[in-house]
């Protein structure tokens, strides 16, 4: 089943087409990415992931585990390679895990 595309008007009076119920603007969505720092080289769900849970600085992020992030909804495998190397680049790592034996 092919649904066609409807022409909506965002409140902000960009205009664009969707197929789907959601209601967000992708002229809006464009705007909010970021230029420069390690948001900028994840997808747009990774990327809200991580502004949802606060973490928006390269530090927040080192200061969780791998497993930590990846359990976050949005967050994948894929985005994994890049912030790997953003952490890298600044001598960071991912919080190790703490055995308790």
């Amino acid at each position: 089943m092919v649904t066609q595309k409807q022409k909506r008007t965002y409140k902000f009076g960009h205009t664009f087409y969707k197929s789907s119920d959601c209601p967000t603007c992708p002229t809006c969505e464009k705007l909010k990415e970021p230029a420069s720092g390690f948001l900028a080289l994840l997808s747009n769900p990774a990327r809200n992931s991580l502004l949802y849970y606060g973490i928006d600085t390269i530090q927040k992020l080192a200061s969780h585990t791998e497993k930590e992030i990846l359990a976050l909804h949005g967050m994948g495998k894929a985005s994994l390679p890049a912030l790997h190397k953003a952490l890298e680049e600044e001598g960071l790592t991912f919080k190790n895990k703490v055995n308790h034996d």
